[in-house]
Order: C-alpha cells, then sequence, then structure tokens
C-alpha cells in the first residue's frame, strides 16, 4: 500500500471520529507552526466512555491503512486522549478539559481546516 498524505490521514480520523459521533472536530493546520506534526485534529466526547470509543476507532481505522500510531496515551482516564500519528496528532477530550486547556486559543495562528475535501469509506 502507498503511504498516506497527512491530507488523507486527517480525513481517514475525522470520518472515524464522526462514526462514533464526535462532537465540535475542528483541523489545525501546524505546518510551519510546529516541528510535531502537520495537523492536529481535536475533538470532543461527552463522556469518557465515548472518548475512548474514538480513540479505539481512529486507531482501528488508521491502521485498516497501514498507519500506525507512535503512541497513545489518555486512555485510562478519558479526560483528554491522545494519539500520535507522527504527522497527525489526534486529541480527543471531555468539554471541561478541552475547555480548559483550550489547544484551539493555544494554536490560534494556525489556520482552521474546515473540510481537506477528502471522502473516506471506513471500514
Amino acid at each position: 500500500m502507498a503511504t498516506m498524505t497527512p491530507e488523507s490521514i486527517v480525513a481517514t480520523i475525522t470520518a472515524a471520529a464522526a462514526d462514533k459521533k464526535a462532537r465540535d472536530t475542528v483541523v489545525l493546520d501546524v505546518r510551519g507552526k510546529s516541528s510535531l506534526a502537520d495537523y492536529f485534529v481535536i475533538c470532543e466526547g461527552d463522556t469518557d466512555r465515548q472518548v475512548r470509543a474514538i480513540v479505539e476507532n481512529v486507531t482501528d481505522q488508521c491502521a485498516l491503512r497501514d498507519v500506525e500510531p507512535v503512541s497513545v496515551t489518555g486512555q485510562r482516564d478519558a479526560s483528554w486522549a491522545c494519539v500520535d500519528l507522527d504527522s497527525v496528532i489526534v486529541h480527543v477530550f471531555l468539554p471541561g478539559e478541552r475547555t480548559y486547556y483550550d489547544l484551539e486559543g493555544l494554536w490560534s495562528e494556525a489556520p482552521l481546516q474546515e473540510s481537506l475535501g477528502q471522502s473516506v469509506q471506513l471500514g
């Protein structure tokens, strides 16, 4: 399988998160602003159980496309879970934690990506 672009990884992530009813998903383009990744995907779940389900579906759908995480953290407490996929980092929050840490505010100079124009079939 050909290597996936960061944009196609983002499309896979956002589709997988939406499949588990993630809310308020945003994509921050941090290329040139961070050496950590090209994109941050930020979303939230209503409960710790939903946060875990979102993370699991994101990692499963990426694995189906031969994209394995460098690390997955925060699933035990599940108030803020993070999936590092090298060029894309996924942050899944409970609503209060998302407000408290305000990653969108911290990275306010990074352009928000409404859509990367790609459709992904899950499965």
